[in-house]
């Protein structure tokens, strides 16, 4: 009696697998990648303000001061000269861009104005502060 062969299909899962891995890391780092805003940071209320519609331009720089007049970046915190660095070095290389101000309502003024100045100083002139336009519940 003849046997009868039966070749079974293998399927080579090792791409797959790199796949799975390939997407699993790039939703960790697109997670990473969403704005982290301060929670100690208090925005002050602007009922009357201007809204912000649909996307930002993606230059923003968002630079957030909390109470103590700390200046930080995507959560580093720096001093005036580091400040003063990383916006010259932006401003070399992109040109004008937006900034966007992050204040803490108990902020004191000479800290915004701080901030404003390096701006400034550096050559950039397009700023705007954020702001809650209603208490949330």
């Amino acid at each position: 009696m003849a046997r009868i062969r039966r070749d079974l299909a293998e399927i080579d899962m090792t791409p797959m697998i790199d796949v799975v891995f390939q997407l699993i890391i790039f939703f960790i780092v697109t997670i990473q990648m969403e704005k982290e805003y301060n929670p100690d940071i208090e925005l002050e209320r602007s009922p009357h303000g201007p809204p912000i519609e649909g996307k930002q331009n993606v230059l923003t720089m968002e630079v957030e001061i909390n109470r103590f007049g700390w200046i930080s970046i995507h959560g580093a915190q720096l001093t005036h000269k580091m400040f003063r660095d990383i916006m010259r070095n932006r401003y070399n290389r992109y040109g004008q861009f937006p900034v966007l101000i992050r204040a803490d309502k108990k902020t004191k003024h000479k800290d915004v104005k701080a901030v404003m100045d390096i701006c400034t100083s550096v050559g950039i002139w397009r700023i705007n502060f954020a702001a809650v336009k209603e208490e949330r519940s």
